[in-house]
């Protein structure tokens, strides 16, 4: 124990007693010691914890609000207040006179309270100078297929930035309104403008259609900037009694995420028409609503080169009225087509969906599909 030597045995058992008694002392006071050190890291484990916890659900909230501000469920307003709050800016700076503000206020709150769209973002008449092009020029084209006539509408100040599947939905109805087979399901019907299809969607629930969809988006879509996608233009024509289909290129099926399938779904779509062997098809096919991640666009109709490549041709709600206009002139310079030519490395994105209009539902079909709408499922390919 030490170098310590004892010629008396007393001494030397008092002096090892002490020895014992300290080394127990000291056992005891390091036992209390290991107690506060596992104490303290525990209590400091907690603290982590519960900061890390904090941070997360602060993170999710933030995550939360960014997605409901993308997809217009914030409560920031709908189409007519965002509307205003555009031209009071425009005003504000110079670049609208208040006169002109208090008359196009007018002729917007009456397009509100009828429900019909102003048709300030139209343009007609692209389809026919489509024909007339590829029967003139075009020489790399071997055969184009084109949809029936289609009118384009872009988006406003009331809709930038959240209403292309609005936009989208009045360029498909623009065509149906003008075929024979939907003159009994859209009797009456003229186009809408964005707040009342937000209307006619939010009937459509209520008749019980899509109770997921409906939900995911609070029931409500007057008022706000929701985004609405294929599901929504899949019920609201359903609704009407407009058989349709939703077709889900889930995945790349080409090199480089690329979708050569819904190419060639597309190919078939319209080629099932084909008269002879002239180079220009005009169908009677209405156009393909096209879906994917951010934005939505409409398929009017689709190319085959002589090299037999194909390109789709895609009326864009984000394209403004002055550029599609330059497709009406009678000699149609090829690079104003560019905006409309989407070959199979421009559609890259992960994921596509398409609604494709088939004609017409009896009111029997259109109660069967209400009732398979409480599962929605779409076509998958592959």
């Amino acid at each position: 124990m030490c170098g310590l030597i004892c010629t008396n045995y007393h001494i030397l058992q008092e002096h090892v007693d002490l020895h014992l008694e300290e080394s127990s002392f000291q056992q005891g006071m390091d036992g209390v010691q290991c107690s506060g050190d596992r104490e303290l890291a525990h209590q400091l484990q907690q603290e982590e914890d519960r900061k890390r916890k904090s941070e997360e659900s602060r993170q999710e909230m933030e995550e939360f609000q960014k997605l409901q501000r993308r997809y217009g469920l914030d409560n920031s307003g709908g189409y007519k207040q965002q509307q205003l709050w555009h031209m009071e800016l425009e005003v504000s700076r110079g670049r609208m006179h208040p006169s002109e503000f208090h008359s196009r206020k007018a002729d917007m709150m009456e397009s509100l309270a009828i429900g019909i769209d102003d048709g300030k973002t139209r343009t007609s008449g692209i389809i026919e100078a489509l024909n007339r092009f590829y029967q003139h020029t075009a020489t790399d084209v071997r055969c184009v297929w084109l949809s029936a006539v289609v009118d384009h509408f872009h988006s406003s100040f009331g809709d930038k930035g959240w209403g292309c599947g609005y936009r989208n939905f009045q360029m498909l109805l623009s065509s149906l309104l003008q075929s024979d087979t939907y003159d009994e399901c859209l009797k009456g019907m003229s186009i809408p403008c964005i707040p009342k299809i937000q209307s006619m969607i939010e009937d459509a629930w209520k008749e019980g259609f899509d109770p997921q969809g409906a939900s995911q988006l609070n029931n409500k879509l007057q008022g706000t900037k929701a985004w609405i996608g294929a599901c929504e233009i899949y019920t609201l024509l359903t609704s009407l009694r407009v058989k349709c289909r939703i077709i889900d290129f889930h995945k790349s099926t080409g090199p480089s995420g690329t979708h050569p399938r819904l190419f060639e779904w597309i190919l078939n779509y319209y080629s099932s028409e084909r008269e002879g062997n002239s180079k220009v098809v005009s169908t009677s096919k209405p156009p393909v609503y096209l879906q994917h991640q951010g934005h939505s666009r409409t398929i009017v109709g689709i190319e085959e080169r002589k090299n037999r490549t194909l390109c789709l041709l895609i009326f864009d709600p984000g394209c403004p009225s002055r550029e599609m206009q330059k497709l009406l002139k009678q000699d149609i310079e090829t690079s104003s087509l560019k905006q409309l030519r989407k070959s199979v490395g421009n559609l890259k994105h992960k994921q596509y969906q398409i609604v494709a209009v088939e004609g017409a539902l009896s009111p029997e079909e259109k109660v069967a599909r209400k009732q398979a709408s409480q599962v929605f499922t779409a076509e998958k390919i592959p």
